[in-house]
C-alpha cells in the first residue's frame, strides 16, 4: 500500500529506516500522547489517538503482541460463559466489536466460526443452554451483528455426530451449534499499529520505558532505552498511556507506587494438534468444573484450551508444564472416540490475562471489565479487558487524555476507520482468481494471502515478481511464502528470527519442530534488510534453538516453578532491563 489516508500523513511500512526515524522524532518533538505497551490495547490506544489528529508515539520493550496479545484463544466472541454471571452488558459491548470487526474494521483478519457445544442431559440442560445461546444471538441481534454470523441451531445427538464424528456418542444426547469469530491475535495486534503509522503515530519496538519524566507532581514525559542500539532518550509528551497489561504494576512503580489499581495474571495453556487428530468439520466447546474448553479450527491445525491458572512467575515467558499439558489432553479426551496423545501435540504456547484483582484468590472469577484511571496527573492506566474490547478499552483511555489536554478534540471514530487491508477487501476476495492467474501462484495461495494481508497483498506480490525465488514455500514450513518473511522485516517491523516464526508466521506453534528446521533459511532472507553479518545470522539461529529447547524442556516438568526455571534457561537475543 503507498501513500496514507490523507496524503503526506504517515506510511503504513515499518521497516528499519522508519523505525530510526521515529525514535528520531521521539527525541525531537513533543507529543500530545506517547504509549507504553505494542500489544493490542496500546495498539488500539495509539489508533484512536492518531485518527482523532493528536499527535502520538508508541513505544513497546519487546516486539509488537509479544505478550498477552500473541498467546490468546485467537477468538473474537462476546463470552458466552459471562451470561452465567449475569454479566449482559459486558456480552453485548463485546458482540457489538465482534460485528464492527467482521464486516467494517477487519474484514481480511477476522473471520467467523462454528461451534459445537454438546449437551449431557436429555431435557433440561438443552433448555438452559439453548436459552443461554438464543439471549446471545438476541444480544448480538440487537446491536445489528447477525450479519455474517448464522443463528444457532438446535442438533439431535445424530445430526450432531455428522458435524464431530471424533466425539464419543455416549459423552453427549445432542448439541447446539452456535457461531463466533477468530483471528490470528499477534498479526491483528501488527495491523492495527501499521493503520496508526499511517495516520501518523510514530512507533518503535524493542524500546523499553526505563522512566518517567516528572515536572513536579506531574508527568510530562518517558525515558527510553533503544535496546538495540543502546541509545537512551527522552520523549515529552503532554499525556502519558500506560498501557502494558499484566505489567501495570511494574510501569505504576516507575512512577513511585504501584497506585490504586492493580493487575493479577492468569495463565492460560493451548495445543495446537494436526487438522487429522480430530475428525470434525466444527469447532467444539466443553464445559468443565473451572471454566471452557474450546477445540478451534486453525487452519490445518486445532487449537485446544484453555487453562486458568494464577501465575505469579516470569511475565515475559510464562512456561506451560507437563500438568497443564495433560489437564488440556485428559478434558478434552472424555468426548473423543480417539483420545490425544503428548506425541500428538505439534505446538504450545502459555500466555496470561491481565485482570483486575478482585476479593477473590481464584483468577476464573476476577474480572474482565476493564478500568481507565488517572493516578497522576499527566498519566492514564488502562488495565483488565479482554481482546474481543480493545477498541473501546482504548477509545476510554484516549477519551482520558483528552480531558487532561484541557483542549477540544474530535470524538473517536476508529468504529468506521477500517484497518490497513481491509478497505476494498471483499472486491479483491472475489478477484483471487484474477490474481492467481495474473502471478502465476496457485488460488489456495492467494487465499492464503488475502486472509493475511486483505489488499496489502499486492505488496507481496510486487515482491515476488521482482524475485520469483520468494514466491516458493519455505522448506519444512510450506503454509508460508519466502516473500513473508521479506516482508515482515521490509514491513511489519520484524527485527529478529523469533519475531517471524513466533508471531508475524505462527511457524513456532504449527511445525513439528517448532520451527528449528525453518530458521537458517529464514535467517539469511532477513540479513540483507537487517543488516546482519553471517556472525548475527548464526546467532539468532542458535539463539532460536534454544528458545525451543527451553520450551520443550519446561513442557516435561511437572510444576509450574520447575517449568519457569527451565524456561529462563533460554537466553534473550535482546534483554530487557
Amino acid at each position: 500500500m503507498t501513500g496514507s489516508p490523507i496524503t503526506g500523513l504517515g506510511s503504513a511500512r515499518l521497516g528499519p529506516a522508519e523505525r530510526a526515524q521515529a525514535l528520531d522524532r521521539m527525541a525531537s518533538e513533543e507529543f500530545d500522547v506517547v504509549v507504553v505497551g505494542g500489544g493490542i490495547v496500546g495498539a488500539g490506544a495509539a489508533l484512536d489517538a492518531a485518527t482523532r489528529g493528536l499527535s502520538v508515539a508508541l513505544v513497546e520493550a519487546r516486539d509488537f503482541a509479544s505478550g498477552t496479545s500473541s498467546r490468546s484463544s485467537k477468538l473474537i466472541h462476546g463470552g458466552l460463559r459471562y451470561l452465567e454471571q449475569y454479566n449482559f452488558d459486558l456480552v453485548r459491548e463485546a458482540l457489538t466489536e465482534r460485528s464492527l470487526l467482521l464486516q467494517r474494521i477487519a474484514p481480511h483478519l477476522v473471520r467467523p466460526v462454528p461451534f459445537l457445544l454438546p449437551t449431557t442431559h436429555h431435557v433440561w440442560e438443552r433448555g438452559y443452554l439453548g436459552a443461554g445461546v438464543a439471549l446471545y444471538d438476541a444480544l448480538a441481534f440487537q446491536m445489528g451483528s447477525t450479519r455474517g454470523v448464522p443463528h444457532h441451531r438446535h442438533l439431535t445427538r445424530r445430526r450432531a455426530l455428522r458435524l464431530a464424528p471424533a466425539l464419543r456418542k455416549s459423552s453427549f444426547t445432542g448439541a447446539i451449534q452456535y457461531w463466533d469469530a477468530q483471528v490470528d491475535d499477534a498479526r491483528y495486534v501488527m495491523t492495527v499499529i501499521r493503520t496508526a503509522a499511517e495516520y501518523g503515530a510514530q512507533v518503535a519496538a524493542r524500546t523499553q520505558c526505563i522512566g518517567f519524566l516528572r515536572e513536579g507532581e506531574r508527568v510530562t514525559g518517558v525515558r527510553i532505552l533503544d535496546l538495540e542500539s543502546g541509545h537512551k532518550s527522552e520523549v515529552r509528551a503532554r499525556q502519558v498511556v500506560n498501557a502494558t497489561g499484566v505489567w501495570t504494576d511494574d510501569i505504576q512503580e516507575l512512577v513511585g507506587g504501584r497506585g490504586q489499581i492493580h493487575v493479577s495474571a492468569s495463565k492460560g495453556v493451548h495445543l495446537v494438534v494436526p487438522k487429522d487428530r480430530i475428525h470434525s468439520s466444527t469447532g467444539i466447546i466443553l464445559r468443565t468444573e473451572k471454566s471452557v474448553l474450546f477445540v478451534i479450527p486453525w487452519g490445518r491445525h486445532w487449537i485446544i484450551g484453555t487453562t486458568d491458572t494464577a501465575w505469579n512467575l516470569d511475565k515475559a515467558h510464562p512456561a506451560a508444564s507437563k500438568a497443564d499439558i495433560d489437564y488440556v489432553l485428559s478434558k478434552v479426551n472424555e468426548v473423543l472416540v480417539t483420545p490425544l496423545t503428548p506425541d500428538d501435540v505439534e505446538g504450545v504456547y502459555a500466555g496470561l490475562r491481565p485482570l483486575l484483582t478482585g476479593e477473590t484468590d481464584e483468577t476464573s472469577k476476577l474480572s474482565r471489565e476493564h478500568v481507565v484511571a488517572h493516578p497522576v496527573p499527566g498519566l492514564v492506566l488502562v488495565a483488565g479487558g479482554k481482546y474481543t474490547t480493545y477498541r473501546v478499552m482504548a477509545k476510554d483511555a484516549i477519551d482520558a487524555v483528552v480531558h487532561g489536554l484541557d483542549r477540544r478534540v474530535a470524538e473517536s471514530c476508529t468504529d468506521r476507520i477500517a484497518l490497513v487491508g481491509g478497505e476494498g477487501f471483499p472486491a479483491m476476495w472475489n478477484s483471487r482468481q484474477r490474481l492467481a492467474a495474473r502471478s502465476g501462484l496457485h488460488v489456495a495461495r492467494i487465499e492464503h494471502l488475502l486472509h493475511r494481508y486483505g489488499t496489502l497483498v499486492d505488496d507481496l506480490l510486487e515482491l515476488i515478481a521482482e524475485r520469483p525465488d520468494l514466491g516458493k514455500p519455505l522448506t519444512g514450513a510450506d503454509d508460508y511464502l519466502r516473500a513473508e518473511v521479506v516482508y515482515a522485516a521490509t514491513h511489519e517491523g520484524a527485527r529478529h528470527l523469533n519475531d517471524v516464526l513466533a508471531r508475524r508466521t505462527r511457524i513456532s506453534i504449527e511445525a513439528w519442530d517448532r520451527g528449528i528446521g525453518v530458521a537458517q533459511e529464514a535467517a539469511e532472507l532477513l540479513a540483507p534488510i537487517l543488516g546482519w553479518s553471517k556472525q548475527q545470522v548464526d546467532r539468532e539461529v542458535e539463539y532460536y534453538r534454544k528458545r525451543v529447547e527451553a520450551e520443550r524442556d519446561s513442557q516435561t516438568q511437572e510444576g509450574d516453578q520447575e517449568a519457569d526455571a527451565r524456561r529462563r534457561g533460554a537466553p534473550e537475543i535482546v534483554p530487557t532491563y
